[in-house]
C-alpha cells in the first residue's frame, strides 16, 4: 500500500502540471500515467500548441491566460529549457467572423496590445497570406507557440525532483471513495490511499467517470506538416501563428519550426470517435481537407506533405472546460475535458488543480468550468460511489 496526500491520474498537460505544483508545495504526490509522459495517443503532442491572449472564445479566459504565461516563463527559468516561442498571432476571417470579433472583443476588454488589419494590410505584413478582399484580422504580438511534449516532460521532471512518485506505463483499474480519502487501484496490484485525487485522463475520462460520458464527445483531428513552396516566408521571425476562419472551416497553423515544415490543421469538429482506442492514422481525405484551406488562403505553404499525425479533442457541448470538484465527493477533482483549446492553460491549471485538491477552492475564477452545468446534480451524486462503471 502507498499513502499520499494527492494522487494524480493522467500525466498529460493538466496532470503533469498538477503533480508539479503539488510536489513543489511539499505534498506527498503519486502520479499515474498509462503510457509514457509526452506520448502521441491523446491530445498533447505534435511539436507545437498555440498560446494567445486575444481569446476569441470568451474574454473571461484572459486573466487565467496571463497567469499561464507567467508560469510558463517560471518553468523555463527553473529548467533552463525554452518552452514558449513568441511570434505574434493573426486571428483572421471573413466579414462577421466569430474568430475576428471575439479576439477583438477580448483585446478591447482587457486592454491588450493589438492591431486590426484588412486583407491588403495582412498581405503586406505577412506575404504568405492571400485573404479575400473584405476579410480582416486582429494581430496580437504576445501570441506564439508552446512545445507540448517538452512541457509535459519538464513538469514531470520537476515533480520528481520535488519528491513526487510518478508511475508510468501503469493503468488505474478503479477509484473508490473511503472514509479516510480515496482509494486508487493500479494494474500492478498496488493500492494507493490518497487524501484527494485529481482525475486528468483526457480522452480516457469515461473509463473512470462514466457519469460524464453522455456529456462528452471525442473527435479525431489530424495535423499536417507541409514543405513550403517559399520557405523564406515562413520563418518564425517573420511569420506568426494563425487562426483563419472561412465560411467552410477554421484552419490554424504555425511557422516552419526548425525545418520541420509548416504545420496546419482544421479546428472544426472532426470525425466522432467511439473511444480513445478507435484512433487511426491520417489519410488522403484528411490531407485534402487541410490542403483545400491552404491553397485558398496560404498557397505558399501548400507544398509536399512531410507527415500527418492524428490527435483527439475531448469536447463538451459548449466547448468550455470541466475543472471542478466532483459533485458526489469533493475529494475528487475533475480536470477534463479541454475541448481542443486547453494546452496553453495547463501551467496555470496545475496551480488551480493543486488549490482544489488541497483547499477545495481557488482564487482563480473557474466558474465557467463548473461540472454542474453538464450534470444533473442528483444524478451525479448517485453515480459518484463507486465511480467506476
Amino acid at each position: 500500500m502507498v499513502i499520499c496526500d494527492v494522487a494524480v491520474i493522467g500525466l498529460g498537460a493538466m496532470g503533469s502540471a498538477a503533480a508539479y505544483h503539488l510536489a513543489r508545495r511539499g505534498k506527498r504526490v503519486v502520479g499515474i500515467e498509462q503510457f509514457e509522459p509526452g506520448h502521441d495517443r491523446g491530445s498533447s503532442h505534435g511539436e507545437s500548441r498555440i498560446i494567445r491572449l486575444a481569446y476569441f472564445e470568451h474574454p473571461s479566459y484572459v486573466p487565467l491566460l496571463r497567469r499561464a504565461y507567467a508560469l510558463w516563463r517560471d518553468l523555463e527559468r527553473a529548467s533552463g529549457e525554452a518552452v514558449m516561442t513568441i511570434t505574434g498571432i493573426l486571428e483572421a476571417g471573413h466579414p462577421g467572423s466569430a474568430v475576428v470579433e471575439g479576439s477583438l472583443s477580448a483585446s478591447k476588454i482587457h486592454d491588450l496590445t493589438h492591431e486590426v488589419l484588412d486583407a491588403r494590410e495582412i498581405g503586406r505584413r505577412f506575404p504568405a497570406f492571400r485573404l479575400p478582399e473584405g476579410w480582416s484580422g486582429v494581430f496580437q504580438p504576445d501570441g506564439g507557440f508552446l512545445r507540448p511534449e517538452l512541457a509535459i516532460r519538464l513538469h514531470c521532471a520537476g515533480a520528481r525532483a520535488a519528491g513526487a512518485d510518478l508511475r508510468v506505463n501503469t493503468r488505474v483499474l478503479g477509484i473508490e471513495p473511503t472514509g479516510a480519502g480515496v482509494r486508487v487501484v493500479l494494474d500492478d496490484g498496488t493500492i494507493v490511499e490518497a487524501g484527494a485525487v485529481v482525475v486528468a485522463t483526457g480522452a480516457w475520462m469515461a473509463d473512470l467517470m462514466p457519469s460524464l460520458t453522455p456529456h462528452l464527445r471525442l473527435t479525431r483531428q489530424v495535423l499536417g506538416w507541409f514543405e513550403p513552396r517559399q520557405p523564406e516566408l515562413f520563418a518564425s521571425a517573420r511569420f506568426p501563428v494563425f487562426i483563419v476562419e472561412s465560411e467552410q472551416d477554421a484552419i490554424y497553423g504555425f511557422p516552419d519550426f526548425k525545418g520541420t515544415g509548416v504545420k496546419a490543421a482544421s479546428h472544426m469538429a472532426g470525425e466522432v470517435l467511439t473511444s480513445a482506442y478507435a484512433q487511426r492514422p491520417g489519410d488522403a481525405a484528411d490531407e485534402a481537407r487541410i490542403r483545400d484551406s491552404l491553397e485558398r488562403l496560404i498557397p505558399a505553404a501548400n507544398g509536399p506533405l512531410r507527415r500527418m499525425q492524428p490527435c483527439i479533442y475531448t469536447r463538451t457541448l459548449d466547448e468550455d472546460f470541466v475543472v471542478d470538484l466532483h459533485p458526489g465527493d469533493p475529494r475528487i477533482v475533475v480536470a477534463s475535458p479541454c475541448s481542443g483549446h486547453g494546452f496553453k492553460f495547463s501551467s496555470a491549471m496545475g496551480e488551480v488543480l493543486a488549490d482544489l485538491a488541497l483547499k477545495g477552492g481557488t482564487d482563480h475564477d473557474i466558474s465557467r468550468f463548473r461540472i454542474d452545468r453538464l450534470l444533473d446534480q442528483g444524478g451525479a451524486r448517485s453515480a459518484a460511489a463507486p465511480l467506476m462503471a
